[in-house]
């Protein structure tokens, strides 16, 4: 178990990884905040010792994206979907980051996780396959499709690299 110092430290450099992973994936605060917690609990009762911090917040990532897989599993989440939660979030970004944001939330998930990492987090291809546990020709197969699916989603000609 972890002391308070680690978990509040922890807390202060992942959270917003953690609460814009669980927005990507839940589209909604309540699931995204149950989420969060249940993340930074494991992280309080996990004996887990990193190499190093990247090998924490890959760590941070992947408990994240299983947390939020077991959730979208559910029976509950499966019935029912809120599109309206993450309409009013991108209704609230200034005109040219909702269009972008509203593009890559409509890609299936496997494009928007690579997108996520890769562009909000800055992750390398070969770290992203570390962490989505992907062949490394994987990911780069998967940004090079995402970046013609959101090309063709926001008007063709652009560049967004």
């Amino acid at each position: 178990m972890r002391n308070e110092q680690e978990t509040v430290r922890a807390i202060e450099r992942y959270s917003d990884t953690v609460r814009r992973l669980c927005m990507v994936y839940l589209k909604n605060d309540a699931d995204t905040e149950d989420i969060f917690q249940t993340v930074f609990l494991k992280y309080v009762l996990s004996s887990v010792s990193f190499e190093s911090e990247e090998h924490e917040k890959a760590w941070f990532i992947r408990v994240t994206i299983n947390a939020c897989k077991d959730l979208l599993k559910s029976f509950f989440r499966r019935y029912t979907v809120s599109l309206e939660e993450a309409e009013e979030r991108a209704a609230e970004l200034p005109d040219d980051h909702r269009e972008v944001w509203e593009a890559v939330f409509s890609l299936p998930q496997k494009y928007r996780d690579v997108v996520y990492l890769h562009y909000y987090e800055d992750y390398t291809a070969p770290q992203i396959s570390r962490i989505l546990g992907k062949n490394v020709n994987t990911v780069y197969t998967l940004l090079t499709r995402s970046k013609q699916m959101l090309r063709e989603k926001l008007g063709g000609g652009h560049d967004y690299e």
